[in-house]
C-alpha cells in the first residue's frame, strides 16, 4: 500500500509561483512513474505532468515552459515547480503514482487570483 501527500497549495496572484510537494510512503517510489493532475470546477481531471524513475519528464501543452516537475528518490518526494501561474491553473491538484500501480494523493487546492 501506497500512501501520497501533497502540500505546497494556496492561494497566488496572477504571474506568481508555488512549489506543490507529495510525499510517498512505501518503497518502490523510485522505480514509480509519479504524476500531477488537476481538476478544476466543471473540467475533467487533466494529466499535468509527469516523470518516470529514469528521470524522463513530460507535461501538458498548457504549461510548458512554466512548471517543472522533479524527484528526490531519497526522500520519497515528488515536486512541482508551477512559475508565472495564471488564473485557468485554479485546480485542485493531485499526485498520482502512474507505475507500477495506482494510487492517488487526496489533492491540494491552488487557487491564482488577484
Amino acid at each position: 500500500q501506497v500512501q501520497l501527500v501533497e502540500s505546497g497549495g494556496g492561494l497566488v496572484q496572477p504571474g506568481g509561483s508555488l512549489r506543490l510537494s507529495c510525499a510517498a510512503s512505501g518503497s518502490i517510489f523510485s522505480i514509480a512513474a509519479m504524476g500531477w493532475y488537476r481538476q478544476a470546477p466543471g473540467k475533467q481531471r487533466e494529466l499535468v505532468a509527469s516523470i518516470s524513475g529514469g528521470m524522463i519528464t513530460n507535461y501538458a501543452d498548457s504549461v510548458k515552459g512554466r512548471f517543472t516537475i522533479s524527484r528526490d528518490n531519497a526522500k520519497n518526494t515528488v515536486y512541482l515547480q508551477m512559475n508565472s501561474l495564471k488564473p485557468e491553473d485554479t485546480a485542485v491538484y493531485y499526485c498520482s503514482m502512474i507505475w507500477p500501480a495506482n494510487y492517488w494523493g487526496r489533492g491540494t487546492q491552488v487557487t491564482v487570483s488577484s
